[in-house]
C-alpha cells in the first residue's frame, strides 16, 4: 500500500483507537471513543472516519465484534508519530537503579537481574543477549593444569569479561612447559581482536616449533576457532513468561502454546534479536507483527536496544503482544540498557 498522509482528525482517531485497545484489550467502538475522550465530533462522524482509517489499512474489523483493533501498520504510525513521549518515572528509576546496583560483580548475575526488572516493570518477556566477542581484543590468556592431560585456558579480553574452557592433551605435559606456552602466546596474541588470531593463528605460532612443546600447541591449533570464537550466538537469557501468560492474549490455549514454544526455542529469538542490531543513530529498535521476518512473531513486537562494556556490544530488550504500552516500555529498555552499561563499565 501506497504511503498515505493522515489528516489530523484520522490521526486522533487513531491515537484514541490505539490507546484505548491497549488499556482495555477489547475492540472499540466509536461510542467509546466519544464518551471516552473529548474529540468534538459526533460518533457517526468517528464512526466514519475509523471507517476510512479500516480502508486504508490502520484498523481492522474483527467479525465478531463492532469494535475496530489497529493493525501493525496502525501500530507503526503510532509508535513513529502518535503516542506520548516515553518517559520514566522517578520512583521507576530509583527502583531500577537499586537492584542493578546490587548486582555482584559477576556480569552473568548482572544480566539475569536486569532481565528480571525489565519484565516485572513492563509485564513482557524479557530478552537480554551477551555480548559479541568477535570484535573482543585479547588481554591476556592463563593456561591451568586440571591433570597431566588435561588444562584449562582462561580468556580475558580488555572489557574484563571471562571465558573459560577445558581441552585434553593427547600426552603428559608439566608445569614448566605448560607457563612457557602461555608466556609465547600472551606475547603473540594479546592486542588481538579474536577474529585476527583465529585467522592468523598458525602463522603467529610458526616460530616454536620445540618438540616438547607440541601437545600443547597441537591443542590450541585444533581448538583456535572454539576459544577464540563469539559466544554470543549461544547465550541469552529470556525472563518473564508469568508475566507475559498474564496478558489476556494468552486466555487462548493456542496462544498460551505458542509463546511457551517461543521461550523454548532461544535460538530464533537470538536470531530475530541479533538481526535488529539498531543502526548507530537509532536510540531504540521497534519491530512489530509481520515486520518480524520469522512468522512465528507475527503477533508479537520487539522494542531492543544495545548496551556495552567497553568495545562489546549485547542487545537488551523485551518481546511481547502487539498491543503494548509502547511509550512505557520504550522507555523502559532505554534507561535499563544505558544503567546496564553503566554498571558493566564500572565493573570492568
Amino acid at each position: 500500500m501506497t504511503d498515505y498522509q493522515l489528516k489530523d482528525r484520522e490521526k486522533a482517531i487513531l491515537r484514541f483507537v490505539i490507546h484505548q485497545f491497549i488499556l482495555t484489550a477489547n475492540p472499540v467502538g466509536s461510542r467509546n471513543v466519544s464518551k471516552k475522550y473529548d474529540v468534538g465530533l459526533s460518533p457517526a462522524s468517528i464512526r466514519n472516519i475509523m471507517s476510512d482509517l479500516e480502508e486504508l489499512g490502520f484498523l481492522n474489523h474483527p467479525h465478531t465484534s463492532a469494535g475496530r483493533v489497529p493493525t501493525d501498520r496502525g501500530y507503526r504510525v503510532y509508535v513513529d508519530s502518535l503516542m506520548d513521549p516515553p518517559v520514566l518515572d522517578t520512583q521507576m528509576k530509583q527502583m531500577i537503579n537499586v537492584n542493578l546496583g546490587s548486582a555482584s560483580s559477576d556480569t552473568e548475575e548482572l544480566l539475569k537481574i536486569t532481565t528480571h526488572v525489565l519484565s516485572d516493570l513492563t509485564n513482557q518477556l524479557a530478552l537480554v543477549t551477551y555480548p559479541k566477542f568477535e570484535q573482543a581484543v585479547l588481554e591476556k590468556i592463563q593456561i591451568v593444569q586440571l591433570s597431566s592431560t588435561r588444562i584449562l585456558v582462561v580468556v580475558t579480553v580488555k572489557a574484563g569479561l571471562i571465558r573459560t574452557i577445558t581441552l585434553e592433551i593427547s600426552a603428559e605435559v608439566k608445569d614448566e612447559q605448560i607457563l612457557t606456552v602461555q608466556q609465547f602466546l600472551n606475547e603473540k596474541l594479546a592486542g588481538l581482536k579474536f577474529s585476527e588470531i583465529r585467522n592468523t593463528f598458525e602463522d603467529r605460532i610458526r616460530d616454536f616449533n620445540s618438540e616438547s612443546y607440541q601437545p600443547i600447541i597441537r591443542v590450541f591449533l585444533d581448538s583456535v576457532d572454539k576459544i577464540f570464537t563469539d559466544i554470543s550466538s549461544e547465550k541469552a537469557i529470556i525472563t518473564g513468561t508469568k508475566n507475559i501468560l498474564r496478558q489476556p492474549e494468552f486466555i487462548d490455549h493456542e496462544q498460551f502454546q505458542s509463546v511457551i514454544e517461543l521461550v523454548e526455542n532461544k535460538d530464533i529469538i537470538i536470531h530475530i534479536m541479533d538481526k535488529d542490531d539498531p543502526l548507530p543513530d537509532k536510540d531504540v529498535t521497534v519491530t512489530i507483527g509481520q515486520e518480524n521476518e520469522d512468522e512465528k512473531f507475527s503477533d508479537y513486537s520487539m522494542v531492543t536496544k544495545e548496551y556495552k562494556i567497553g568495545d562489546l556490544k549485547g542487545t537488551l530488550g523485551i518481546m511481547g503482544p502487539k498491543r503494548m504500552d509502547y511509550s512505557k516500555i520504550i522507555a523502559a529498555v532505554v534507561y535499563i540498557a544505558e544503567q546496564l552499561t553503566q554498571e558493566l563499565t564500572k565493573q570492568h
